[in-house]
């Protein structure tokens, strides 16, 4: 497994005293031995402090902890751990709270394989079984499956992008949830449903 634009990024933040780790769906790849070009790192530096040094980074939405990064011609994703609550737009949490350990921020991702995280070491850490689900080949929802529904319906649209893009199967219980709460999609915006059929979704009739 290897990323060759995480390890002098690591040492940027290790020399200021912080964690830097690959996240989500570059891990899932990773570990899949997937072509990415989506690279997106986890910290446990805030986007107040990541300004000390690096400056060159779009700080638009730091109140969400996500800082966006050009490095070497590549557009990467840094988003500082943390907790999340209230979905009131069904998309963006309504309560951030800056955590300091992946094992305090895994809870609030989507799926179960999009949940590990990489060290410099080379290490994968895993709080929910998402190494497992990676090699059964199954989609599952982080936590209970009609509570992350609800947050954020795009998680129905993903959950169908990622088992037809990867040949996974949606496990029992979150295909449940994904079919009694299917009409909350009809509250997303347009271009959010657009930008996932982009990705490769398809509307199931």
């Amino acid at each position: 497994m290897e990323d060759p634009l995480f390890l002098p990024l690591e040492k940027r933040f290790a020399h200021e005293g912080y964690h830097l780790y690959i996240v989500g769906g570059t891990v899932r790849d990773l570990l899949l031995n997937r072509p990415f070009s989506d690279r997106d790192y986890a910290t446990d530096a805030t986007p107040e402090e990541e300004k000390a040094f690096l400056k060159e980074a779009s700080y638009t939405f730091e109140r969400f902890g996500s800082v966006k990064l050009s490095f070497k011609d590549q557009e990467i994703d840094i988003t500082t751990l943390r907790k999340e609550a209230g979905y009131q737009d069904f998309r963006h949490p309504t309560k951030v709270i800056f955590v300091k350990t992946p094992a305090e921020d895994y809870a609030r991702r989507d799926f179960t394989i999009n949940a590990l995280y990489l060290t410099v070491e080379g290490q994968v850490l895993d709080y929910c079984g998402g190494q497992d689900d990676i090699m059964n080949k199954v989609i599952r929802f982080v936590g209970d499956p009609e509570i992350r529904v609800q947050e954020d319906p795009l998680r129905i649209l993903r959950a169908e992008r990622f088992a037809a893009s990867l040949s996974f199967t949606i496990e029992p219980k979150s295909q449940a949830a994904i079919d009694r709460y299917r009409y909350l999609i009809g509250r997303l915006s347009p271009a959010k449903i657009k930008e996932e059929e982009r990705k490769g979704w398809k509307r199931i009739k």
